[in-house]
């Protein structure tokens, strides 16, 4: 029975750590080809084929899924939930399209420790450790949006850099808006699919229909193959993970939230992006402190 027991949670472990890993790569590749589409066709338009194709993807599980009730509360926050999930692609897209990978990704990954000061906003306590975590946090991103003059490439634009913070920032505080409410929803019952589904339908009716109608739809040759990875694997990273976490859910979120670490690796790798060395000791203290909260919030 104890070796039953043993198997059954190393089972469980091996899929936490695959699936956590599978969901940090679906969404570093989605974040690599974000950042070159969003250059060729810009944001919104990005945004547009990224929701169409995740919609294609996403309303088959959707529709499989075991039905439950939702009352109007429910309602209403797979709407916030959908909205504040294209808002903060947008957001992020918009940084991406002026600002690098290995900046960008970084600060968006802190969308989790934005959701823990939302729950100490809505009335849960805020642990010693936490706090010290989410201050090294800020300190990280800070230190991820400064720039040296003497240090700066020649033809670089500081102003882009900041302003790509900022929209980074913007996104994450977005981002942590829609997981504080999709763990709610998961709590009630509410399928991830369907959460999946609302999101990517209000972006097809928000975002793709407008585009269209004003005939602002933008799609190169070079951007089609980007524009349909990145909107298949952010469902597909998102599919993941929520496997992943049945098996172990603070090894999942450590895992999965790595994949700021390896967008920036791609990053340096497929761009020859450079930083600074204080945006890397910036970015490895954002590292730390997100990986560290994870184990802290799961445990």
């Amino acid at each position: 029975m104890v070796a039953e027991a043993d198997l059954s949670h190393s089972r469980a472990r091996m899929v936490a750590i695959l699936g956590g890993l599978g969901a940090a790569l679906s969404w570093a590749i989605a974040t690599l080809a974000s950042s070159r589409s969003s250059r060729l066709i810009g944001p919104m338009s990005v945004l547009g084929w990224v929701m169409a194709v995740g919609f294609v993807v996403a309303i088959g599980p959707a529709l499989l899924a075991k039905p439950v009730p939702l009352g109007p509360g429910e309602v209403a926050m797979l709407v916030v939930t959908g909205i504040s999930h294209n808002l903060g692609l947008l957001l992020a897209y918009a940084a991406l399209s002026i600002g690098r990978v290995s900046l960008v990704a970084p600060i968006t990954s802190t969308e989790g420790a934005l959701a823990a000061l939302i729950a100490v906003v809505l009335g849960e306590a805020l642990p010693v450790l936490t706090a010290v975590l989410l201050a090294c946090i800020a300190a990280g991103v800070v230190m991820a949006a400064v720039e040296r003059s003497a240090d700066r490439p020649h033809g670089h634009d500081p102003h882009a850099t900041r302003k790509a913070a900022i929209l980074a920032i913007s996104a994450a505080v977005t981002f942590s808006v829609g997981l504080v409410l999709a763990g709610r929803l998961g709590d009630a019952g509410v399928p991830p699919a369907w959460v999946m589904a609302v999101s990517r339908t209000i972006g097809v009716l928000v975002i793709a229909l407008p585009l269209v109608v004003t005939g602002r739809f933008q799609l190169t040759r070079t951007a089609l193959p980007l524009v349909l990875i990145a909107g298949v694997l952010e469902v597909v990273g998102g599919a993941v993970y929520v496997v992943a976490a049945t098996g172990d859910t603070a090894v999942a979120a450590v895992l999965s939230s790595q994949f700021a670490a390896i967008a920036a690796l791609g990053a340096f790798l497929l761009f020859s992006e450079r930083l600074q060395r204080i945006q890397v000791v910036g970015i490895v203290t954002i590292f730390v402190g997100v990986t560290a909260l994870s184990v802290l919030g799961a445990s």
